[in-house]
Order: structure tokens, then C-alpha cells, then sequence
């Protein structure tokens, strides 16, 4: 999980905790496993990247919404032709995230070089486009064909039954209750 996320793996561990107390050892303990070598990516304004914030970049955006959004990134007020720090640069920061490290090379010499935040923006929207274009054609195709999405649903929630029956019938014992028929 994200370092964000921490205190929900804790709320699950005291239940499970207080449940194990209440009625014997049912639930293992979850621990968080957090990467630390995961970075925790700026939103368009700036601050850590957040639904709750509303500054998130949606990927699968038709491709002019998502051009906007990336258009709506904060930047300062550098003109083109003045050196510009990457690594105070949220168009930068998102770059890195799809980029190779030739191509983190490339602009982060264009950023010494004074690239214009307008040709920065447009460089960043066509390297996540090109990326995320086949996923996005997937998923609209996905959710055009309600036939196959139902399928999908069905077999998801029948391969979640059989790997919960186990552990639902234990806590089920666990608290006394019959199993239902």
C-alpha cells in the first residue's frame, strides 16, 4: 500500500485483533507492505495527487480531455528560453513516471535549455498518450460490450465466493451461527 494508506491496514489489523480476541484466532493479522522506493506523484496543482483533491489525470480521458487536463498542470512563470529546474517541476515529476531514462535525459536538458511550459505540456501529453492509447482503446471496447462485462462480473464473483466460502463458514463457526443452506 501507499504511505497514505497505512492507517486503513491498521483499522483492519485492530478488527481482526478484537474479533481474534472476542471469538479465538480466525483472522492473521495484516501487515502493510510499503515500498518506499515508490514516489508519491504531484497532482495538477501541485500538491500530492488525489481524487479527494480533484487534481488527478485521468488516464483513459478521451484524448482531447485528457490534453486539457494535463494543460491544466501549475507551473511558474519561467519564460521560453529561461532555464527551468526539473526538479521543482510537477510536468517534469509526471514525465519521469512514463518516460525512459533517455528520454528523462532528453528533457531534462530541454528544461537547461528553456523549453517553453506550453511545449513541455504538449511533450508530456504525446509520451502518455502513446502509452496509454491501446489501454484505453481495450477499455472502451470493454465497456461497449455489456455482454462480455457481465460475463467477466459473473466469473469474478463466483471465483470471490469459492475463495471466501472457507473463511466466511470459520467466522460463521467462530460466532456460532449455523451455516446458511
Amino acid at each position: 500500500v501507499g504511505r497514505d494508506q497505512i492507517q486503513h491496514i491498521e483499522m483492519a489489523r485492530d478488527m481482526a485483533q478484537r474479533f481474534n480476541h472476542l471469538y479465538g484466532e480466525t483472522f492473521v493479522l495484516p501487515e502493510a507492505a510499503v515500498d518506499g522506493d515508490v514516489a508519491i506523484l504531484s497532482g495538477l496543482d501541485g500538491r500530492k495527487m488525489s481524487k479527494s483533491y480533484g487534481n488527478t489525470i485521468p488516464l483513459f480521458l478521451p484524448e482531447k480531455k485528457l490534453q486539457k487536463h494535463i494543460n491544466k498542470i501549475k507551473t511558474n512563470l519561467l519564460e521560453p528560453g529561461e532555464a527551468k529546474n526539473p526538479d521543482d517541476s510537477t510536468v517534469f515529476e509526471i514525465w519521469q513516471a512514463f518516460a525512459t531514462p533517455e528520454q528523462t535525459a532528453d528533457m531534462r536538458q530541454k528544461f537547461a535549455d528553456g523549453i517553453a511550459w506550453g511545449q513541455a505540456k504538449k511533450d508530456l501529453f504525446e509520451l502518455i498518450n502513446t502509452q496509454v492509447a491501446p489501454a484505453r482503446e481495450r477499455y472502451e471496447a470493454i465497456l461497449a460490450d455489456s455482454e462480455f462485462l457481465e460475463s467477466e462480473l459473473k466469473k469474478g464473483a463466483e471465483k470471490a465466493r469459492a475463495h471466501a466460502a472457507p473463511m466466511l463458514a470459520n467466522v460463521r463457526k467462530a460466532v456460532g451461527l449455523a451455516a446458511f443452506k
